[in-house]
C-alpha cells in the first residue's frame, strides 16, 4: 500500500485568495480609520476611498474562487 495523495490543489488557492483578501481589506480600513483620526473632517472624501478599495479587494478574492472551480 503506497501512500497516494489524490486530489486537487484548487482549494489551497482558493485559501490563500481568501487570506490575501482578508489582509487587504484589514489594510484598506486600517488606512481609513486612521486617514478619519487625522482629519475628521475628510470623512466624506475618504468613505467612498474606502469602499472602492474593499470592492476591488473583494474582487480578487471572488475571482480566487471562480478559478478554484473553473480550474
Amino acid at each position: 500500500m503506497t501512500g497516494e495523495i489524490s486530489g486537487s490543489l484548487n482549494l489551497i488557492g482558493y485559501g490563500l485568495s481568501a487570506i490575501g483578501g482578508a489582509i487587504g481589506v484589514g489594510l484598506v480600513f486600517a488606512a481609513y480609520i486612521n486617514g478619519v483620526a487625522r482629519q475628521p473632517e475628510a470623512q466624506r472624501v475618504l468613505q467612498p476611498i474606502a469602499f472602492l478599495g474593499l470592492a476591488l479587494t473583494e474582487a480578487l478574492a471572488i475571482l480566487g474562487l471562480v478559478f478554484a472551480f473553473v480550474l
